[in-house]
């Protein structure tokens, strides 16, 4: 079956070559019809000549206007893509003053279809990769020989351990000023990506950027995410899961979860190995976990809760905390003491302290 050229793309080049030649130019399909055209009131129309040319596979020229059935006088010769006729183009003029541009329009074309068609390609290859990183890391592979095929051809040993990364972008960002920050970002964030080497990255609705990468490569790139971090606080958080083979990845996504639910204060990097608490309270059931966090901190409004966190970052110091946090030791003793009141839990005592430390950790990875 013979090529067909879209009609946008055909009126694309028709107007481009135009600009160039100032003459009408037209696509004619194999029936003789025109389909794409620099005279718009001419689309539609049947085109006598660019018929016989489409079934002749013969240019044709004509010297005067009306001589056939919809035609004026110019040059009309058969477009070839992959050696068949899929169109004829015609251009409106006299013959030996336009018959260059009838053959500029024919290598146009062919470089336009040519270049849509790698577009085309590479787009559903990035459609399957995506869908391959996301099946691995959210429900692993079932299907192991078309795994295996597809990563032989992005020459990937799935015998190599990897680490899944998760970069999040706060969805908080001011409204007036969120799109140019997030398209900035996500710009940085894919570059970044690109640099480690690794072809195994994806984007996961609404604002979850993923990578696999491995151990040596990881190790090589790792000051490229600590740089996407300080670059961008405290809008860019990430988490780094452990290292697993790729057909286990899952369990290295949600160790990456953990790591950045365990994120605290002012931190945005946690890599899941540097972890401790932070493991055991990512294994409990949600049921377990809302409980405790009823027995405890569900009280408190969300400024209490930013206030413990920042007590706590820095070791509980009433001075380091004020500094911090830009508030009169006073006024941040009362809140204290009020928290105390209505938790039961009294963060000025260690063990106590422990308690609500655990609850607001709990509370990230919720």
């Amino acid at each position: 079956m013979a090529q067909t050229i879209p009609k946008n793309i055909a009126q694309q080049i028709v107007e481009a070559v135009k600009d160039v030649c100032e003459h009408d130019i037209n696509f004619i399909d194999m029936d003789g019809m025109i389909f794409a055209s620099t005279n718009l009131k001419r689309i539609g129309d049947y085109h006598e000549i660019g018929h016989k040319v489409a079934r002749s596979g013969e240019s044709i020229e004509v010297e005067t206007d009306d001589s056939f059935l919809g035609t004026q006088k110019g040059v009309n010769i058969p477009f070839l893509y992959k050696g068949e006729i899929c169109a004829v183009i015609g251009i409106t003029g006299i013959p030996s003053e336009v018959r260059k541009f009838a053959y500029l329009s024919h290598k146009l074309t062919n470089l336009i279809l040519r270049e849509h068609e790698l577009d085309a390609y590479e787009r559903i290859q990035k459609t399957q990769l995506n869908h391959i990183i996301r099946t691995i890391v959210h429900h692993g592979c079932t299907n192991q020989p078309y795994l295996t095929d597809f990563l032989k051809k992005y020459q990937i040993d799935q015998r190599t351990d990897y680490r899944t990364l998760i970069v999040k972008i706060d969805s908080h960002l001011k409204q007036e000023t969120a799109a140019l920050n997030i398209a900035s970002i996500e710009k940085s964030i894919f570059r970044a990506f690109e640099q480690t080497g690794s072809p195994l990255y994806t984007f996961n609705y609404p604002n979850e950027y993923i990578l696999l990468i491995e151990q040596e490569q990881f190790q090589k790139w790792f000051y490229l995410f600590r740089t996407l971090t300080e670059k961008y606080f405290p809008a860019v958080k990430i988490g780094i899961g452990n290292f697993v083979p790729l057909s286990r990845q899952q369990y290295s996504y949600d160790a990456a979860k953990i790591a950045l639910h365990s994120l605290f204060g002012e931190e945005c990097l946690a890599v899941f190995d540097e972890l401790d608490l932070e493991i055991l309270l990512g294994n409990l059931t949600e049921d377990v976990k809302a409980h405790f966090l009823k027995q405890t901190i569900s009280c408190l409004s969300a400024d209490e809760q930013e206030l413990l966190k920042a007590y706590f970052s820095t070791n509980m110091s009433l001075k380091e905390t004020c500094e911090q946090i830009f508030m009169h030791k006073n006024t941040l003793q009362y809140k204290l003491d009020k928290i105390a009141r209505d938790t039961g839990y009294n963060p000025r005592r260690f063990k106590e302290a422990v308690v609500l430390y655990i609850a607001l950790k709990i509370h990230s990875i919720l």
